[in-house]
């Protein structure tokens, strides 16, 4: 088969979020993963440089459902035929089931394989948006393929679209980066008697529970709260960072490897997701780097994760107290994580990733 993949991200770049740090892990750079012509859209300010290989396409208007979203398939299906020469191309790795990436992609190369990769963001907007749900029905028909990273995103997609073709879902794990698995930062010394640090990092987007997050800790004695995220979904969240309380740190939105070494710092990462996470990259990457991991047992991030983080129920301000409070006066028990979770991070290489996207390529071609 032909050498390349084609796959398309219809979001801006630089776009926040874990999906889109896989995306550029796997398809982009000097040396990728996965040779590709890997696109994703222009920017409407001018952006940062770009990383090797990655295209960037003119088109705008994506919205999610009526005439305009047609629209906007059409023109991302006019621009993708424009880029790509369909003779470099041996299969299509499809971003999403649903939004305008997929469909353009299909109807741009026609005659190609097909595997799709299924995110969290998918599954929401299938549920909550019935075009949608549509384009994810027609999207699990014509993919070859359907890639989960966990069992959780599998149930989850049958119960959604429970035609789907069950022989068709494979399940391979996201991963991070082998750079860091192989030389992660070195942890920051800490001053005795200094507050207890916990850090949020990702996007704050309602899914991801940071309302939770501040109502909890407003019970919690003797921490700060650093975040790390997008500026203006910060901001959304001003009236209840105001009303809790807690004493926080923003540190705007960290890009690798500025985050790893913000990990470093702090004693512990808290991820209050109140749906589902597809993988929680975020999570193995603190584990990676040695901060232990305070979750939501959401599907997706408590297969993920299991016992070498510790679970805790947000929603109950009561039980994060408790936790976190047995997490900083047990001795041991936070070494006892840390160590757990660099166990756990190292058996999810993104070159295992890679090999085994790369293998079902060859498969169904």
């Amino acid at each position: 088969m032909n050498a390349k993949v084609a796959t398309v991200l219809d979001l801006p770049f630089p776009s926040p979020g874990g999906s889109v740090e896989l995306f550029l892990d796997l398809y982009t750079g000097d040396r990728p993963l996965i040779p590709a012509r890997a696109f994703m859209l222009s920017p409407a300010s001018p952006s940062p440089q770009l990383p090797a290989g990655l295209g960037l396409l003119p088109v705008v208007g994506k919205c999610l459902e009526g005439p305009a979203f047609h629209r906007y398939v059409a023109a991302l299906q006019r621009s993708l035929a424009e880029a790509i020469d369909p003779d470099h191309i041996g299969v299509l790795h499809l971003q999403h089931l649903t939004f305008g990436g997929t469909p353009a992609l299909i109807r741009a190369l026609r005659e190609h394989p097909r595997i799709a990769l299924v995110h969290g963001t998918d599954l929401l907007f299938a549920e909550a948006h019935r075009h949608q749900h549509k384009v994810l029905t027609e999207s699990v028909r014509l993919a070859d393929a359907i890639v989960v990273p966990t069992p959780a995103m599998a149930d989850r997609l049958l119960r959604i679209a429970p035609t789907t073709d069950r022989a068709k879902i494979a399940h391979i794990p996201w991963g991070i980066p082998d750079r860091l698995l192989a030389h992660p930062p070195h942890k920051s010394p800490r001053p005795p008697g200094s507050p207890f640090l916990l850090l949020y990092a990702g996007r704050l987007t309602p899914e991801k529970g940071a309302e939770n997050l501040l109502l909890a800790l407003a019970a919690v004695q003797g921490v700060e709260l650093s975040i790390a995220g997008p500026q203006d979904q910060f901001h959304t969240l001003s009236r209840a960072v105001r009303q809790s309380g807690v004493k926080i740190r923003y540190l705007g939105w960290l890009r690798r490897p500025q985050l790893w070494r913000t990990f470093t710092d702090h004693d512990l990462l808290v991820m209050p997701s109140t749906t589902l996470e597809a993988m929680g990259l975020v999570a193995l990457e603190a584990q990676a780097c040695g901060l232990p991991v305070l979750y939501q047992p959401v599907p997706g991030l408590a297969e993920t994760l299991a016992v070498s983080g510790t679970a805790t129920d947000f929603t109950r301000p009561a039980a994060v107290a408790r936790d976190v409070d047995r997490l900083r006066t047990t001795p041991g028990l936070l070494a006892a994580l840390r160590q757990a979770g660099r166990s756990n991070a190292v058996r999810y290489p993104l070159s295992a990733t890679a090999k085994a996207l790369t293998e079902l390529g060859h498969r169904i071609s």
